[in-house]
């Protein structure tokens, strides 16, 4: 009796082990996970393009709890807007939603973000970055008072609040050093107080930054890097932290041990032109994605504007954007890019 209930079992253990591999041998795909399938296949070039105007940039990703799937927001741009002038096409601007349910692999349009503040007529929301701290979303917002023909207008910060990453409240308007900022970029730093660096562009379009303890309370400290950039992002990754800030010819890369002094690392990312589709331009505006012991780049291209091709200033072609993804390597102290390398995206649920 008790021979043949070991070899009963025996049995089931063999089944249970190598029926994957015997149905594969067979011709039959076994069964995998969600996450599996998410990093079996590369991310399509372009990544994602905003299905209304075609004109989606400055990306920032997020783990959105409730509903258990990676959201992306970014500037929707009015690319396709024939009746623009100026540059009005940047401007009148909302800030637009994608969903991924695989890992980060592909993404779904799913809507407008319903920011409730809109003080001005053709308000523009420009550039958000999102942080959650205990059950609450924060959104850090650029807010421009009106639809312009160039950029001879004031921008501020403004900070909201939400429970589901969708409706959006009006917490403050940031007491930043000046009436012309944009592009924050917010970090936990390790004692559990907050940090933003945002572009100060009164100041030669440099990157200043503020202190708070709570993310109510904000102390505005001045400059943190004298460098003329936009879009800066700041992350922590193999033991030391990193500022990405986007120079317009590609992506330049700072590393820091203390979050305060900052050291240039010669290359600049996505500078070279890709070959992929909609990739042959430099890269703009970025998010980074920490996942794992992995790292993933997000950002933004005009396909239009590549040196080899480029198309006519104001035409539809120059303005349109499109969001790509590259995975981070980090050789010999720097980190490095492959555009070209297929990128097998696998944003794991946070802890």
């Amino acid at each position: 009796m008790k021979s043949n209930r070991s070899a009963a079992l025996a049995v089931i253990g063999f089944i249970l082990v190598f029926s994957p591999a015997l149905a594969q041998k067979k011709g039959h795909k076994a069964p995998v996970s969600k996450a599996a399938t998410a990093a079996a296949k590369p991310a399509p070039k372009p990544l994602f393009r905003d299905p209304a105007f075609d004109g989606a940039a400055d990306p920032v990703i997020v783990w959105n709890k409730q509903a258990g799937k990676w959201w992306m927001f970014y500037t929707k741009r009015r690319a396709t807007d024939t009746t623009a002038t100026g540059v009005t096409w940047v401007h009148g601007t909302r800030i637009g939603i994608a969903e991924s349910s695989d890992g980060g692999t592909t993404w779904q349009y799913r809507d407008t973000a319903n920011i409730g503040y809109r003080p001005h007529p053709g308000y523009t929301h420009w550039a958000p970055d999102i942080v959650e701290d205990k059950g609450t979303y924060h959104m850090f917002l650029t807010y421009v008072p009106g639809t312009f023909t160039d950029w001879n207008h004031p921008r501020v910060i403004v900070q909201l609040s939400s429970v589901n990453l969708q409706n959006w409240r009006y917490v403050q308007t940031l007491p930043l050093i000046t009436d012309k900022v944009i592009d924050a970029s917010v970090f936990r730093l390790p004692n559990g107080t907050w940090r933003l660096w945002y572009n100060n562009e009164r100041n030669h379009k440099s990157i200043y930054y503020a202190d708070s303890p709570d993310l109510q309370r904000w102390t505005d400290h001045g400059q943190a890097l004298n460098e003329r950039g936009e879009g800066p992002k700041v992350f922590r990754w193999h033991n030391q932290y990193w500022m990405i800030i986007d120079k317009w010819q590609g992506l330049a890369v700072y590393h820091s041990t203390d979050l305060q002094h900052w050291q240039p690392q010669p290359e600049r990312l996505l500078e070279a032109p890709g070959q992929g589709p909609d990739d042959q331009a430099i890269g703009g505006h970025p998010d980074v994605v920490v996942s794992g012991n992995r790292a993933f780049l997000f950002y933004f291209t005009h396909p239009g504007r590549s040196k080899a091709n480029p198309a006519p200033d104001n035409s539809i072609a120059a303005k349109r954007s499109v969001i790509q993804v590259v995975e981070l390597g980090f050789e010999d102290g720097k980190l490095t890019c492959d555009r070209d390398k297929p990128t097998f995206v696998q944003l794991l649920k946070p802890r």
